[in-house]
């Protein structure tokens, strides 16, 4: 199973949220860059990069941030947040990404999202499937669609998407532990799915849990940060 470290934009800082809502902002550090370096130094290859700032916004804001890390590491970086149209995909990939997640654009903008698959392909596209109740949320989770997650999933293997993210929100910044039950449900419906599990990692122990469960990866953000998972142990993990 992938370990993907997550870094969160606001401002060029990195910083956490609780639940997606932006007045929990903590900030962990005032230069991403050094924070990807560090995870780089610990034999991480791979990084979720979220622009919230772009998430609010509804377009690209901090490629700049994704350039620096993407031309100064060898990480391999997935990159999401407010991106809506074929110019910030351009840009995204221009500046390093190796991924990108679609999120309210896939509910919201399907026509658009089933393009991205079939223009760059599904190694290249991921859906961001970030769920309240078992019900898709958008727009940087402010809003509930009335899209139910499975049959959401399962509409978008259909049309060639490989990897998914799923963040189930009531979990995200918690650390009370990821949705078991909510990822073998996903595994056990969408057969072949390469389900990234994200949201409330906490303990090291959840790893082999989730990789047992199935999962082709997981995004860990807080645990690192708050010094419950450190790197050394994700370190050894990734050497097996």
């Amino acid at each position: 199973m992938r370990i993907i470290p997550a870094i969160d934009i606001i401002d060029g800082k990195c910083v956490r949220l609780s639940k997606g809502d932006y007045n929990t902002k903590i900030i962990y550090n005032e230069n991403p860059l050094e924070v990807a370096k560090e995870f780089e130094a610990h034999g991480i290859e791979y990084l979720h990069l979220v622009d919230l700032d772009g998430a609010k916004s509804s377009r690209i804001v901090n490629h700049k941030i994704l350039e620096q890390i993407a031309t100064k590491t060898s990480l391999k970086i997935d990159f999401g947040g407010g991106l809506k149209a074929d110019s910030d995909l351009k840009i995204a990939f221009e500046s390093g990404a190796n991924q990108i997640t679609g999120g309210s654009i896939a509910v919201k903008n399907r026509e658009v999202f089933e393009q991205w698959i079939s223009k760059f392909g599904a190694d290249k596209i991921i859906l961001g499937a970030d769920a309240n109740n078992e019900k898709v949320a958008v727009s940087g989770w402010l809003e509930e669609s009335k899209e139910d997650l499975v049959p959401f999933i399962q509409n978008y293997q259909s049309k060639g998407i490989e990897y998914v993210i799923c963040t189930d929100i009531a979990k995200d910044g918690m650390l009370e532990g990821p949705s078991f039950d909510l990822y073998a449900k996903i595994l056990s419906k969408a057969k072949g799915l390469k389900l990234i599990a994200s949201g409330g990692i906490s303990t090291f122990d959840e790893l082999p849990k989730l990789a047992e469960l199935g999962c082709e990866g997981t995004i860990i953000g807080k645990a690192i940060y708050e010094g419950r998972i450190s790197l050394k142990q994700l370190e050894q993990y990734i050497i097996g």
